[in-house]
Order: structure tokens, then sequence, then C-alpha cells
């Protein structure tokens, strides 16, 4: 077990928590998508999960260390949305910061960290920027980068959050068959939030549907039902099935709001 929440409850305001008494576990190499309204809860969720935000109730452990222990959690790969800022700095720079920042912030970047920068680079896809300036690029290659930054440090558990946002279809494919193949080859697990059902049911070993009281967490294909979508999305849906390669690819259709 990589991952296990214990009784997490998080809130700004005691009287109206965010969370509530969650408790789940994610294995090395499980994949697991974090799905749910807007502005639900979702993003809190993970950075309580990260580290960035704290608990008030519950506990996290992530490869043995308590979120309750004075140090800062580490072997955590942590990828915000992205965002178009002030980054004035190369994309192969931006990626070896982050392995700069794990060791020290008043380390040097080492020879072997920029090496180890193009080799990620080039296995997302995205080689060709490496001297291109951040200032310079979309927002879904500034999310690749991003992604690339996290990778750096070889993290057990790598948390996205909307990774998909700003990427074209080709990209996204692109991401979803990279976060499979790290999951597995890199023996590391993934939480995605993310608003694609389609991608949870195409990659997520589990799903966590979170609601405005309630959650449900558990295997995707016992998660991701068209009853739990209209219960959490208030959305009518209906599962269809493309033949791809031999396989069955299920997928979702959204028909009507309740």
């Amino acid at each position: 077990m990589l991952l296990e929440i214990n009784n997490g409850t998080f809130y700004y305001h005691k009287e109206k928590p965010i969370l509530q008494n969650v408790d789940f576990t994610l294995n090395t190499g499980e994949i697991m998508a974090v799905m749910g309204r807007n502005g639900i809860g979702k993003t809190t969720l993970i950075k309580c999960i990260a580290g960035i935000l704290r608990w008030k109730e519950g506990y996290s452990i992530v490869a043995g260390q308590k979120s309750t222990d004075k140090r800062p959690i580490s072997n955590i790969g942590y990828v915000p949305q992205a965002h178009k800022s002030s980054f004035p700095y190369t994309v192969k720079d931006m990626v070896v910061f982050g392995k700069a920042g794990y060791n020290s912030y008043l380390a040097n970047p080492r020879k072997e960290d920029y090496c180890l920068a193009d080799e990620i680079l080039e296995r997302i896809g995205i080689k060709d920027l490496h001297n291109k300036c951040c200032n310079e690029l979309s927002g879904g290659q500034l999310q690749l980068v991003f992604i690339a930054r996290a990778l750096i440090n070889a993290p057990k558990l790598l948390i996205l959050d909307e990774p998909e946002a700003h990427l074209d279809f080709r990209n996204q494919i692109r991401l979803l068959k990279l976060l499979h193949s790290f999951t597995s080859e890199q023996r590391i697990s993934c939480i995605i939030n993310t608003h694609y059902p389609n991608h949870a049911i195409r990659i997520a070993d589990k799903c966590f549907l979170l609601g405005g009281s309630d959650y449900k967490v558990g295997t995707t294909e016992k998660v991701m039902t068209t009853d739990n979508i209209e219960k959490y999305f208030s959305v009518h849906s209906q599962t269809l099935y493309a033949t791809y390669k031999g396989d069955q690819i299920p997928s979702f259709v959204f028909l009507d709001e309740v």
C-alpha cells in the first residue's frame, strides 16, 4: 500500500466541512481518478494529500510517512493546473528547477540533472521545446512542462490537477498513455483530478466520486456507472462500446440534465 487516507477532514469553517471522514487506500502501480462537480472540493482533496493543505482531522500516509509529521511529505510529485504566468526561464531550466528545489533551494543544478531533464522531455514528446522560453508556450505546452518538472524527482506518488486542460485531443491521448506507462514501468501511483469520465474509465484502476455531502470510492467499473453519473453530476448518460485493436472500449454519452 503506497497511500492511505484515514478519516481525512478539511474545512475553512468547522460548521461547513469541504471534506469529511475520507477513507481510502491506493496501491503501488495504481491510478485513481478524482471526479465531481465544479467547486465541490476536488482540488482541496488532492492538495491535502500532497501536503499543501493540512487535514484538520485525520491523516495521510504516503510511502510510510505520516502527514502529521513535522517534516514535509516527500516522494510526491504535484502538478497544479496550468495557468499562463510569467516564467522567464527556458523549458529545460524550468524542469531542472524541480530537481534543484528538491535537493536544496541553494543547490546548483548538476550536469546530470540537465541530462535527466532532456530524457524526460523526450519521453513526454516536447524535447524540441527545451530551449524555448516558458513565456512563449501555449497553456497545453506549459502543462506538459510542469509534468516533466514533477517527474524529474522520480516521485512514488504523482498527483495531477486537471492535466488535460488546454491540451488538444492528440496530446490528451499522449498524456493518458504516458501516465499509464509511467505508473506501470516506474512502479509509482498516480492521482488525477479530471473532468473527463471517459479518461477515467480508460486508465484509472480506482475512482473517487466527490459529492456535496458524501463520496463514493472503489474500482472504476463499479463507481463509474450511469446511476452514479446521474447522482453526482445530475445528468442522464448512456454507456457505449467501441471496438479498437480487438478491445471493447467503454465511453459515456451524455444525453440531458436531470
